[in-house]
């Protein structure tokens, strides 16, 4: 790739994140003290499972525990049935995202991995990480039905919250509570 390209595509990704910061404040009505204590809700729909979950989890200025319950099991590995208990960090991303593309319900592709089901689609793919963030519950995989997932990304990215992988062909995100990157 000429040089020029490189420099082209830095810059656009920053035009980028600004303009997704513009959106996400206009999108978030409130200052960060109000945040803080703001109800959070989301809408989950498990596309293995066709499990949901529409509600709040976070309210009074703290993670309701049950409700954190509830989406760890919803989120669990679909192939072995392990639960494990997610970051809970992670749905704050989901509901930013939701605020700044609309409120909608996301399709989850792919949640909570064990050790096993990781190391099986491993085998498969060379896009799955060794050390993926999924088997930690720290990422998940995610749509939403009538929004473009490059908008989905472009929200994501604007938060600076961790890492955002954007999957064009697949027609999904990845969101995750590590190192802020992008791919």
């Amino acid at each position: 790739m000429p040089f020029g390209s490189e420099c082209h595509n830095a810059a656009r990704r920053g035009v980028l994140r600004v303009f997704g910061w513009a959106a996400l404040s206009l999108a978030l009505p409130f200052a960060p003290a109000a945040w803080a204590a703001a109800p959070r809700s989301i809408s989950l729909y498990h596309t293995h499972t066709s499990e949901r979950f529409e509600g709040v989890y976070f309210e009074g200025g703290e993670y309701l525990p049950d409700a954190v319950a509830e989406l760890s099991h919803l989120l669990r590995d679909f192939r072995t049935g392990d639960v494990r208990e997610f970051d809970a960090r992670l749905f704050d991303t989901l509901h930013a995202v939701n605020l700044a593309c609309g409120e909608g319900t996301y399709e989850v592709v792919s949640a909570f991995r064990s050790e096993r089901t990781n190391q099986m689609l491993r085998m498969q793919s060379k896009r799955v990480a060794r050390d993926s963030l999924h088997v930690s519950g720290r990422a998940i995989d995610v749509r939403m039905s009538g929004r473009e997932t490059r908008r989905l990304r472009d929200a994501a990215l604007a938060l600076q919250q961790g890492g955002v992988g954007y999957y064009a062909r697949s027609n999904f995100v990845h969101l995750d509570t590590g190192p802020v990157r992008t791919w």
